[in-house]
């Protein structure tokens, strides 16, 4: 298996699927329609490891103290993503893309996913029984990335929704030796003080790597009664720009069934797939993968601005799920350095993590380009966060 640090900006495509809890039974639109999605059974139980002893995580600078001093576990040494979820007992899950293990585990010590839960004054990393990754490959050798995070509260339980990339190894050891295939969705169930126990992993649409097509659900908000599904596209001979990002909204009950989709084409809601408008132009536009949420009257899209090459981690604000999205000043800079080969890429929001008015607390991801760096101390390996101070209300 290749090593990707480089996810966010491969030779050929990357494109992410987040999902809402909701998106379950999610199928592709248009093209995709009549292709089945494949879904495997149950397909692991997992047990939780023993402790990592956390401290007062209360505050960012905390948090980022954890992360960078602390030795992690058997089971998880480094990696990126950090997508998370307060589940309805208090506790938070974290899910992690390639992951890297101590030197001494006993099984695989690279994978494609893992996950943590937290509860105050400890981490657990949640290890299925194989040792491998939470959720497996393929047969085929097909991997998932993790990108995002949600849940749907039932009594006594939580029924969790990972959004997921597949990926595919082109057979070379250089970071940009895979290619993204397309999304997938896997489910958990989560009881109260539980452990997360994955009950199926869906495949959207046939394999294929197409940047023109948007990939609905790089970002999903339910509000108001509605699903709004963002997708996340730029063309072909973009380079290494940002994505341009759309819209799609549907009821919660019916957001499997793509008919039932309405497309923003920049006066009203269409049933055409092919209407919908840019929201945001991929030159200066957001990363592949992005936050949006609301707070109050205000919509916010949060990410960084061309991708990893980037520097800005931007927010740009709306009056409503469709816009109009206003860019905003630049909120914070995360820069790559392409001397020392340190990548910081994929900014995520967090708005119920550690919450205080008028502000988000935001992580992003950190790598090397030369795995031997991380490889050697995995803390250098591990998302950092930051709180930004978010635009006032619009209009």
């Amino acid at each position: 298996m290749s090593w990707s640090p480089w996810r966010v900006v491969p030779a050929g495509v990357i494109l992410a699927l987040a999902l809402t809890g909701a998106l379950l039974v999610l199928r592709a639109p248009d093209d995709d329609h009549d292709a089945p999605p494949t879904t495997s059974p149950a397909v692991s139980s997992a047990a939780l490891e023993p402790c990592i002893h956390t401290g007062d995580l209360e505050t960012v600078r905390a948090l980022n103290e954890f992360v960078t001093k602390a030795r992690g576990s058997e089971g998880f040494a480094g990696g990126d993503v950090g997508a998370s979820v307060e589940l309805q007992d208090g506790r938070r899950l974290f899910v992690f893309g390639d992951t890297l293990r101590a030197s001494d585990f006993d099984g695989q010590r690279f994978v494609r996913n893992s996950m943590l839960v937290f509860s105050p004054g400890c981490g657990q990393v949640v290890m299925p029984h194989d040792h491998g990754a939470l959720v497996p490959d393929r047969e085929d050798g097909v991997g998932y990335w993790p990108m995002s995070i949600a849940r749907i509260e039932r009594q006594g339980h939580d029924i969790v929704g990972v959004g997921l990339q597949r990926v595919r190894s082109t057979g070379g050891s250089g970071v940009f030796d895979f290619e993204i295939l397309g999304p997938a969705v896997a489910r958990f169930d989560v009881p109260r003080g539980g452990v997360p126990e994955l009950q199926s992993v869906r495949d959207i649409g046939p394999d294929r790597a197409d940047t023109n097509q948007p990939m609905w659900g790089a970002a999903a908000v339910v509000d108001g009664g509605w699903v709004y599904l963002y997708g996340t596209s730029r063309p072909a001979d973009a380079g290494l720009n940002g994505f341009d990002l759309r819209v799609a909204r549907t009821r919660p009950e019916s957001v499997g069934d793509p008919a039932t989709w309405q497309y923003w084409d920049g006066r009203a809601w269409s049933a055409r797939a092919r209407s919908a408008v840019e929201l945001i132009d991929h030159r200066g536009g957001v990363s592949q993968t992005l936050s949006v949420f609301r707070v109050g009257r205000t919509w916010y899209a949060l990410s960084k601005r061309d991708e990893v090459l980037g520097t800005d981690l931007t927010v740009w604000t709306a009056p409503s799920a469709a816009g109009p999205f206003t860019v905003q000043p630049a909120s914070a800079s995360i820069p790559s350095d392409a001397v020392s080969g340190t990548l910081r890429y994929m900014p995520l929001a967090h708005p119920d993590l550690l919450p205080e008015p008028g502000t988000v607390v935001v992580s992003y991801s950190v790598s090397n380009t030369d795995f031997e760096v991380v490889r050697d101390d995995p803390r250098r390996y591990r998302p950092r966060f930051l709180r930004v101070a978010l635009p006032g209300p619009h209009g």
